[in-house]
Formats: structure tokens, C-alpha cells, sequence
């Protein structure tokens, strides 16, 4: 039987951003397409886990907004991690509404993500109640450095528990 998309997701796609959010689109836009991961959890206690995975990032809603998938390991590996994140710019803001969710390990985040320099900076909290701070550091048009922190409180230095060095697939 052939594999059809189905309303739902030709409805949620997009081929890119409408004209008059085009510009407000390009913090986010240059990750459409499809890329793969080595993943780097760093434990409490010093010790490191290290995945494969891939990611996939499109336009949604009418192109007013970013969706990614996240998946460690790489298919068809059964999966630790299964997550997606909408991005959705605010101009009231300036900045983006970030709202991850890994039902997989019920694990959610709501943050707010600007530039920071060469960098794009994500800053929240998570459903444990942790600060979160997500960074794309080293960004290329074909690569880049994902490094997740956390905190319990404003006077704690931040640990990172999470890093991702991903490179395009099809550049």
C-alpha cells in the first residue's frame, strides 16, 4: 500500500515563512533540513553517556513557526529520547517562545530564545522546576554545538548535563 501524508500533516507544514515575518524567521530558519548528533550526557557524578541521534527541523503553522524532532539514538534503534520543539516568534518580545516536550521521558520546558552575540541563548524552566539555559554556539551553515544547562536557583553556577555537536546531512 503506498504511504501517503496525511491532512494533518499537510496541514501542519509549510514550505517557508510568510513575507512579512521572512526576517524575524532567520534566528531559527537556517536549521531547516535534516541533520545527525553525537550526544554527550554528562552525569552527576563525573561519568559520560554518549548517543547517536538525528534531528529534523521544518516550518509549521503557516510558516510562523519552527518544529523540530529530536531523536537519540538514531533510527530504528529503539529510542532514550523522542522530543519536539515549537519555536514561535514574538515581536511584543523581541524573542522566541520555546516549548519542548520528550513525552518518552515526560520530560517539558517552556523558555524564551534570542541572539547572543554569534550565539543563540534559551533561557527557562523546566517541569522539575530547574532553571534551564539551551546555547548554539559554534554555528555554522552546516554545524553547530548544542549545550544544555541547569540550575535550582539564580545563585547556582550552571551545570551541563546535555551537549550536542550536530552536522547537516544534506548540506
Amino acid at each position: 500500500m503506498p504511504v501517503t501524508i496525511s491532512p494533518f500533516l499537510t496541514a501542519l507544514g509549510s514550505e517557508g515563512p510568510p513575507a512579512d515575518r521572512a526576517k524575524d524567521m532567520d534566528l531559527y530558519g537556517w536549521l531547516i533540513g535534516s541533520w545527525e548528533m553525537d550526544t554527550v550526557h554528562h552525569l552527576n557524578d563525573g561519568t559520560i553517556q554518549k548517543w547517536p541521534g538525528e534531528i529534523h527541523f521544518g516550518w509549521v503553522l503557516e510558516g510562523r513557526a519552527i518544529q523540530d524532532i529530536w531523536i537519540r539514538p538514531r533510527r530504528p534503534a529503539p529510542s532514550t529520547m523522542y522530543g519536539t520543539t515549537l519555536r514561535i516568534f514574538d515581536p511584543g518580545i523581541g524573542g522566541w517562545h520555546i516549548i519542548w516536550a520528550d513525552p518518552l521521558n515526560q520530560d517539558y520546558s517552556r523558555q524564551i530564545g534570542r541572539a547572543e552575540g554569534k550565539d543563540i541563548v534559551q533561557i527557562g524552566e523546566d517541569s522539575r522546576g530547574l532553571k534551564t539555559r539551551w546555547r548554539f554556539t559554534e554555528i555554522t551553515a552546516n554545524s553547530f554545538h548544542w549545550i544544555g544547562e541547569e540550575r535550582a536557583s539564580e545563585s547556582d553556577p550552571w551545570q551541563v548535563t546535555y551537549e550536542h555537536f550536530a552536522r547537516r546531512t544534506n548540506p
